[in-house]
């Protein structure tokens, strides 16, 4: 069985993380999506809401699951046996980062590989970041996220305004 790791903050799930998705499903057999416990980045959703964010969108996917992790990502990708890390690629901004993650990944597992894979063009532009930030500023966001993401979004706002 070809299992995948896709790791990520997922802070929140945007589109362009599940076209990602969709695309990994199809050349693994099984793909884990992990969140990150722990991060370079303040969340603005907890580890628990961006699970149940992300288990809600892929519960029609049968071979993906959702689990979080923290350390490194390749040490969580051996303890479940996967052969490849995703990362999904927006820009060339995003290949200089990501190849540096990738070598060192492969340092420290040579037989863990990652494949990278490009967004739709349509989502090349989604951040999470600028969706937050978009949706802080009460900007319209329901074309880069999953309805359940964007009222979870607006809800967090509401709150801290």
């Amino acid at each position: 069985m070809r299992i995948a790791v896709y790791p990520g903050t997922f802070d929140p799930v945007t589109y362009g993380h599940l076209d990602i998705l969709q695309r990994a499903v199809v050349l693994f057999d099984r793909v884990i999506i992990a969140v990150a416990s722990e991060s370079n980045k303040e969340t603005l959703f907890s580890l628990s809401e961006r699970q149940e964010l992300l288990q809600e969108e892929i519960k029609d996917i049968n071979n993906a699951e959702v689990s979080s992790f923290s350390g490194l990502t390749v040490n969580f990708a051996r303890k479940c046996g996967a052969v490849a890390l995703i990362r999904g690629l927006r820009a060339m901004t995003d290949f200089e980062y990501e190849f540096q993650l990738a070598l060192m990944n492969k340092k420290l597992d040579p037989n863990i590989d990652t494949v990278f894979l490009m967004t739709k063009s349509d989502y090349s532009f989604i951040s999470s970041s600028a969706i937050k930030w978009a949706a802080s500023l009460k900007g319209s966001i329901s074309e880069f996220v999953p309805p359940q993401v964007e009222k979870a979004l607006l809800q967090k706002y509401n709150k801290n305004v």
